[in-house]
């Protein structure tokens, strides 16, 4: 198949631009040639509509992380969305539920928002478990992923050592979590319960990381066998 370039010296398009985003918003940190494979571009294109994304601060770059001894060469290169670029996402009404929350801590205290972040997990977990209804184990993570996307998370699963990593790429609620990390525990918490496994948070986009990061443990064979 033929991959179609963009003609040289051309303009980037602010379209095409919108949808590198869209796609870094979609899969997370991205290098250069994944991007460009996604969406048919030539290095010499996907690298102008990078460029403009990074001048206008939409993304930033960060080193690949690599395992054990690295090869020759220059380590790979990481787009990752930046604060503003995450903010064209879903944004769930941020700046209203951050003010909310203060509102809520200066009259009830630490605990009042506590009992908010638990119930609101509360009512996402209930369609959440819906989704996950008579699935095996192991199939579990993967529609929980699914059910996430659908509402604005950009959520994925992948393998990572003997379990798996979901990933999400969006937050909607990143600045109101960033003040009020309960938020954050509260949906920890209520993954766990969802796939019934001790999960652990490993990154979030509040505390200033490129993608929400949830390490999710295999499931033993004996524990398999009985559920």
């Amino acid at each position: 198949m033929v991959v179609p370039t963009a003609p040289a010296g051309a303009v980037p398009s602010v379209g095409t631009r919108a949808r590198v985003r869209d796609l870094l918003l979609e899969l997370g940190p991205c290098t250069a040639g994944t991007l460009g494979e996604r969406l048919g571009l030539s290095p010499a294109a996907i690298r102008k509509h990078l460029d403009a994304l990074l001048a206008d601060g939409t993304v930033v770059t960060r080193e690949a992380r690599t395992r054990g001894v690295r090869g020759r060469g220059r380590p790979a290169r990481l787009y990752v969305l930046t604060e503003a670029g995450h903010a064209v996402g879903p944004s769930g009404y941020d700046d209203l539920a951050t003010a909310a929350l203060r509102f809520l801590a200066g009259n009830g205290g630490p605990q009042a928002v506590e009992r908010f972040a638990e119930a609101r997990v509360a009512e996402l977990e209930d369609r959440y478990a819906s989704a996950l209804l008579d699935l095996e184990p192991t199939d579990r993570p993967a529609a929980l992923a699914a059910a996430m996307t659908a509402d604005g998370y950009a959520a994925s699963t992948s393998p990572q050592g003997v379990g798996l990593q979901l990933c999400q790429n969006h937050c909607p609620v990143q600045h109101a979590a960033a003040e009020f990390p309960q938020l954050c525990d509260a949906e920890t918490a209520a993954i766990g319960r969802l796939l019934d496994v001790h999960v652990q948070r490993l990154a979030t986009i509040a505390h200033g990381d490129g993608v929400c990061t949830t390490y999710i443990p295999a499931v033993p064979a004996t524990e398999k066998a009985t559920r």
